[in-house]
């Protein structure tokens, strides 16, 4: 095994497949003598940094300021200039600009509860997207081969429904989806117990959502909280008739699913400013 360092390409492709945190560092100007010429780049998450941009001050204050958007959570693109022979100290004395590309990682836990077929084609539907999968069974051996291949999913066996829910992270959405419909009831009224779920979506059929109710109203939970489930899950496919195989479930599930991760809503002003581009690189 080499014991070279990665490089920042390396790390990259690495950070992007997990779904950590991290920032991509691009030298976009030079001007006099700088360490390095534009292209030049780097990765730095909030202990390691990949590659480099020359070293010394400059290179200390890049990763500062990276750090910095990481910790206070800021996502998208900003520019740090330097002086070299002033900001950062270096006898070289030239100036340089870095863009700043901020990657906030997996923003989104979804945690599936059953690992039967439809949890299976919902968890393989999920690795292109940068969410962080929690796949929950009662069952240690339900979980199939593949799953140890695919990036941010974390299998865990939870024959404690209760327990299972207590470790979720808040603002986790949630599908339940178990082989048991005694387990699937525990799970939901663990989840309604919790009340800090970004949201609730139960499989079944409109019979079984209302024996659910009448079991979950006699727990103590309200119009207000059952309100917060929903179920069918998959209505598009299954819920109405129609294609009702794992796949097509699991497709609906989560496309019921993508317009509440997010609210969607984009400023009318994104990335850098032209005016300040066009003054930098004009």
């Amino acid at each position: 095994m080499s014991d070279r360092p990665e490089p920042w390409h390396a790390a990259l492709h690495r950070l992007q497949h997990e779904g950590l945190p991290h920032v991509l560092a691009t030298q976009v100007t030079s001007a006099g003598s700088t360490p390095r010429e534009p292209g030049a780049r780097m990765v730095i998450t909030a202990d390691a940094a990949f590659d480099t941009l020359g070293g010394g001050n400059f290179e200390w204050q890049t990763i500062a300021a990276a750090r910095e958007r990481l910790a206070g959570g800021e996502v998208g693109m900003s520019l740090e200039a330097f002086s070299l022979g002033g900001r950062s100290g270096q006898c070289c004395g030239g100036f340089v600009n870095v863009l700043l590309e901020v990657f906030p990682g997996s923003q989104t836990d979804l945690a599936v509860f059953g690992a039967g077929h439809v949890g299976q084609e919902i968890v393989r539907l999920t690795a292109p997207l940068p969410w962080r999968v929690l796949w929950h069974d009662s069952r240690d051996d339900a979980f199939p081969d593949w799953a140890a291949d695919q990036p941010r999913l974390e299998c865990r066996v939870c024959p404690d429904p209760e327990a299972a829910v207590a470790a979720l992270p808040a603002g986790c959405h949630t599908l339940v989806l178990t082989h048991d419909h005694a387990e699937d009831r525990e799970l939901v009224d663990a989840l309604l117990n919790r009340g800090n779920m970004a949201s609730i979506g139960l499989i079944g059929s409109q019979s079984k959502w209302a024996s659910f109710r009448s079991r979950l109203t006699d727990a103590g939970h309200d119009e207000v909280a059952l309100a917060r489930v929903r179920c069918p899950i998959g209505t598009a496919a299954g819920g109405t008739g129609g294609d009702k195989t794992p796949y097509a479930i699991a497709l609906a599930a989560l496309a019921e699913l993508l317009p509440l991760v997010g609210n969607g809503e984009r400023a009318d002003q994104r990335g850098l400013d032209p005016a300040e581009l066009r003054q930098i690189l004009g």
